[in-house]
């Protein structure tokens, strides 16, 4: 399948923050208004919010940026890649892009990332939708993924035969397919070995006990989600996740317990997706009513 193809579910211009050692941070930034930050995770890329970013961009200044190794950032062979990194990086785009009032939307990887880098700066933050992902240690790891960890054979699975983006077309999906174009965009930056570098590494930087160096930084994450604790948050869930399962959802659930909460019964991982018009309309109703009770409250 041909770029043109998945590009026309994707006609955004493209947007580069530039980072050390010629290194470049890729974005879109469509529309105005208050800005919607996206925040993907792994093995996606700002290409999984292209619905979102359509539908938010008559009115909001809907953002989606691509972690350094994915999508069309950069992808450099000996670089950083991990959770405290990706975290410093989303940092310098909000300081890049002087946004405030930022209603923040994350998934899977996403969300240590983008809840790390809130809480750290919470009077940035207008709002939260977090969509299956974890933001504290794992509760579990799946057999699929605890695979990919064997010493570099895991890396060779990863890098040389696909294993991971590839399977994950499939495997995040329960409701619906995917399409063949959807597939086409989300593995496009993908291929070949150098271009799974971040894919890889992110699957490394997942801790597998509390001696992994990620462990504590995401136990830091969780303490300091109290500083989110009066923020509008919306948890947002596909129930057939097999990596981000319902417990995770149960846990945020414990950590905001004013959440707004969607359960969708029959939708996978990739719940953007997988339910696609469900999503987009309890985002949009969200937002909507999260800047209208934040106008009302300042007097605007």
């Amino acid at each position: 399948m041909t770029d043109e193809l998945w590009r026309g579910e994707y006609p955004f211009p493209s947007n580069f923050l530039e980072l050390d050692e010629g290194n470049r941070l890729h974005y879109v930034d469509e529309g105005s208004g208050s800005p919607v930050l996206m925040v993907h995770g792994n093995p996606t890329w700002s290409f999984y919010y292209r619905h979102l970013v359509q539908s938010l961009q008559d009115r909001y200044r809907a953002i989606a940026v691509d972690h350094v190794g994915c999508g069309l950032s950069s992808k450099p062979q000996r670089y950083p890649y991990t959770l405290t990194q990706h975290i410093q990086n989303l940092t310098l785009l909000v300081e890049h892009l002087e946004l405030d009032g930022v209603h923040l939307v994350v998934h899977d990887w996403g969300g240590p990332i983008g809840l790390g880098m809130a809480a750290k700066c919470p009077e940035k933050i207008r709002s939260l939708t977090i969509l299956n992902t974890g933001a504290f240690p794992p509760l579990y790891i799946p057999w699929r993924i605890f695979a990919l960890r064997f010493p570099w054979l895991g890396s060779l699975a990863i890098r040389r035969f696909n294993l991971f983006a590839g399977p994950a077309t499939r495997m995040t999906m329960n409701r619906n397919k995917l399409s063949g174009i959807a597939k086409a965009g989300l593995l496009a930056p993908y291929k070949g070995y150098a271009n799974r570098v971040a894919i890889d590494a992110f699957v490394k930087d997942i801790p597998f006990s509390k001696s992994h160096h990620v462990y504590h930084e995401l136990a830091q994450i969780e303490k300091n989600l109290t500083h989110l604790a009066d923020k509008p948050v919306q948890l947002i869930w596909g129930m057939q996740d097999w990596c981000f399962s319902p417990k995770c959802l149960s846990k945020f659930q414990e950590l905001f317990p004013a959440a707004n909460v969607l359960k969708i019964a029959d939708a996978g991982h990739y719940v953007l997706e997988d339910a696609k018009e469900d999503v987009l309309a309890v985002i949009s109703t969200f937002l909507d009513t999260t800047a209208t009770s934040v106008s009302t409250a300042s007097g605007e």
